[in-house]
C-alpha cells in the first residue's frame, strides 16, 4: 500500500517538507497516507517533528530550520520503502444522529428540484452512505468527508450565509460535512445534528480521527430534542463500532 503511489517531496518555507499523492480523493489514498504517517510517527527523528495529513498530502513541520532538504527527503524516502502497509489502529464507524426537518434543512427543497430527486430520496441517499474521515480542519471539530452519492452533487452557495448554525450538516460541490460551530458558511443545508463535534473540555477534543467513518442515523424533531438534552447535561454516547475494513 505505501508504496503503490509515486510521491512528490517539496520544501515548504524554512521548517517544512510537503509530502504529495496524486491530486485525487480516495480510499486507497486515504490509507497510503495513513500508513506513512504511522510509519512517520513511529520513527525516531533526530529533532522533534510536527506532522499533519490531508486529502493526499502530509506536511512535516521540523522545530530546527532545515539545511539540507536532499538529507531529510532520502530519510523520509527511507519511512516510506520501509514502512509496513498494516494500519494498527482501531479506527470507528461513528453513527450520527440527523434530523432533516425542513427547519434545519433549509436548501432540502432547492437540492430536490435541481437535482430532480425527492426529498425523501435525498435523506435516503445521504443516511444509507458510509463516509470516510479524510482528516480535520477549516475549523475544529470540521470533518473533510468522502463518498458523497454522485446524485447529492450541488454546487456552493455563490453568497455564503453569514451564521450558519451549530451541528448544521450540508452538501457543498461533492462533499458533506457538519459545521462543528456556528460560522459563517456556503454549504446547502439539508439538516442539523445536536451532536457535539468539538468539546475543549475533553481530552480528545474532536471523538473522530482521520481513518474513522461516519454514517448519518435520520431521526424526528422529537428525538432531535431528546438527544439534545441528552448531549447537554453529558448523558448521550454517540453509537459506534470498530471497523479496519
Amino acid at each position: 500500500m505505501l508504496n503503490e503511489f509515486e510521491l512528490q517531496y517539496k520544501p515548504f518555507g524554512k521548517y517544512s517538507i510537503l509530502i504529495e499523492w496524486p491530486q485525487v480523493i480516495s480510499e486507497d489514498v486515504l490509507k497510503s497516507v495513513l500508513s506513512y504517517k504511522q510509519a512517520l510517527e513511529n520513527f525516531e527523528f533526530k529533532q522533534k517533528v510536527y506532522i499533519k495529513s490531508a486529502y493526499n498530502s502530509i506536511l512535516i513541520t521540523y522545530d530546527i530550520i532545515i539545511n539540507n532538504i536532499y538529507d531529510e527527503v532520502l530519510t523520509l524516502k527511507s519511512v516510506f520503502n520501509g514502512g509496513s502497509d498494516i494500519l494498527k489502529s482501531d479506527f470507528r464507524l461513528w453513527k450520527i444522529p440527523v434530523c432533516y426537518d425542513l427547519e434545519f434543512g433549509i436548501d432540502l427543497e432547492e437540492i430536490a428540484k435541481q437535482n430532480n430527486i425527492a426529498i425523501s430520496g435525498i435523506i435516503s441517499l445521504h443516511s444509507s452512505t458510509i463516509y470516510p474521515v479524510y482528516f480535520i480542519g477549516f475549523l475544529p471539530g470540521f470533518l473533510y468527508l468522502g463518498g458523497l452519492d454522485n446524485r447529492l452533487h450541488f454546487p456552493r452557495k455563490i453568497t455564503p450565509r453569514l451564521k450558519v448554525e451549530k451541528g448544521s450538516v450540508g452538501i457543498g460541490n461533492s462533499q458533506t460535512g457538519i459545521y462543528p460551530n456556528e460560522s459563517p458558511g456556503g454549504w446547502n443545508l439539508i439538516g442539523k445534528t445536536p451532536i457535539n463535534f468539538f468539546d475543549v473540555t475533553k481530552e480528545q477534543p474532536c471523538f473522530a480521527k482521520s481513518g474513522d467513518k461516519i454514517q448519518f442515523v435520520s431521526i424526528s424533531r422529537v428525538q432531535y430534542n431528546e438527544i439534545t438534552v441528552q448531549v447537554d447535561n453529558g448523558s448521550y454516547n454517540i453509537e459506534s463500532e470498530v471497523t479496519n475494513d
